[in-house]
């Protein structure tokens, strides 16, 4: 993978500061790049942009099917954050605080809710945000900053919680295994959720960890469909290799959840009691479900990948969605916009509740320790006796 490896000292939160990088992209596909291995099929400008640039071919550009014409690659970009845990008030999520080691996600899922926050930057939701990627080196050492704050209150911390934190580019950066060993020295809880295999990697941490009471792990699981998943998240892991994910944790005593996420009704949902099966033979000690949410720029990229993919099912597919939010593409609604409303999704919801219970994956996963935090040491401060 090429990337390009630029430090940029941006102050966080100031999407503006991005805008270089807007200005280098075009809002449709250039005829001249090979896009492969990608999830969406444009680059159409975030809901913030005044303007539209489009890409007009004077003729002379290789054709995108030609083997020899350049192939869209994944540039990588570095922000130096004033602050790395980003605290929320949302009152159906079961954390209050959450670290994003990356912005972006390679893993290009379609369906990804987290597309829309990459227009905050002046990037498009589209071939931007899984191609266009922030790293955050600087998150262990502004992480260590925040924690050591007098007024901080310890609870746990949610990573994994917008975009990745285990995609590709996880393997040369190595940011989350950097804030997991931060976590780790000073006995802070943290829960992960994510669908990359290369959290195997970080198992020696995590095992320590998970012995302790100080860590749980969610693995996503869309499908057990190897060609629809390949369509849908065209660079994550494969269905099979996750639960071969699943199986390494939790043989390391490690607590991991499955997660069927997201269930696309007329698609994958038929999957639902399968996938459960799957997670609990591969040792998951528990299941959570979400239906698809398709926010702002997500639905009309959603629904041109799916007319090109699947136009038989198509209008089905979409039908369902609306009746599940009152007559749109989504409802943001907190307590309505991860489990939609209506008879279909209850029938989704009663289907989980029936699987989860007959296959023992009901049970809350364990409640993470907070007792052994301790703030991390500064040079020259005394040490404890006990």
């Amino acid at each position: 993978m090429k990337t390009c490896h630029e430090l940029y000292a941006v102050v966080a939160n100031v999407p503006h500061m991005f805008h270089f990088w807007a200005m280098e992209r075009e809002t449709s596909i250039n005829p001249g790049r090979r896009v492969v291995g990608r999830g969406a099929t444009d680059n159409a400008a975030g809901r913030h942009e005044r303007h539209v640039r489009v890409f007009d071919s004077d003729g002379w550009e290789p054709r995108a099917q030609d083997e020899d014409t350049p192939v869209l690659r994944t540039d990588i970009r570095a922000e130096l954050p004033r602050r790395i845990i980003t605290y929320n008030r949302s009152p159906d999520l079961p954390f209050d605080r959450s670290i994003n080691p990356y912005r972006g996600c390679e893993h290009g899922c379609v369906y990804c809710f987290a597309r829309p926050s990459h227009a905050w930057l002046g990037l498009s939701p589209g071939l931007d945000f899984e191609t266009r990627l922030v790293a955050r080196p600087e998150a262990p050492r502004v992480l260590v900053q925040e924690l050591r704050s007098r007024s901080y209150k310890v609870a746990p911390i949610a990573i994994g919680t917008n975009t990745d934190p285990y995609q590709p580019i996880e393997k040369e950066q190595r940011i989350t295994r950097a804030c997991l060993e931060v976590l780790a020295d000073c006995g802070h809880p943290v829960a992960i959720v994510t669908r990359g295999t290369l959290i195997e990697r970080d198992i020696d941490i995590l095992s320590v960890m998970a012995a302790r009471g100080l860590v749980r792990v969610g693995v996503s699981v869309t499908t057990l469909d190897a060609g629809l998943a390949r369509r849908m998240e065209p660079r994550a892991p494969s269905p099979k290799r996750r639960l071969a994910t699943i199986s390494r944790l939790s043989a390391a005593g490690i607590p991991v959840r499955i997660m069927a996420a997201p269930m696309v009704p007329g698609l994958s949902d038929h999957e639902l009691e399968a996938i459960l099966q799957a997670g609990g033979q591969a040792g998951a000690q528990a299941a959570t479900w979400i239906m698809l949410r398709l926010p702002l720029e997500v639905a009309p990229m959603f629904r041109h990948w799916l007319e090109a993919q699947y136009p038989d099912r198509a209008a089905r597919v979409m039908g369902l969605v609306r009746e599940m939010h009152g007559g749109r593409d989504y409802d943001p609604a907190w307590g309505r916009r991860m489990r939609g409303t209506g008879p279909y999704a209850q029938m989704v919801a009663q289907r989980f509740r029936v699987a989860a219970r007959r296959l023992g994956l009901d049970r809350p996963q364990p409640e993470l320790r907070c007792d052994l935090f301790r703030p991390p040491e500064r040079p020259g401060d005394q040490l404890t006796l006990f």
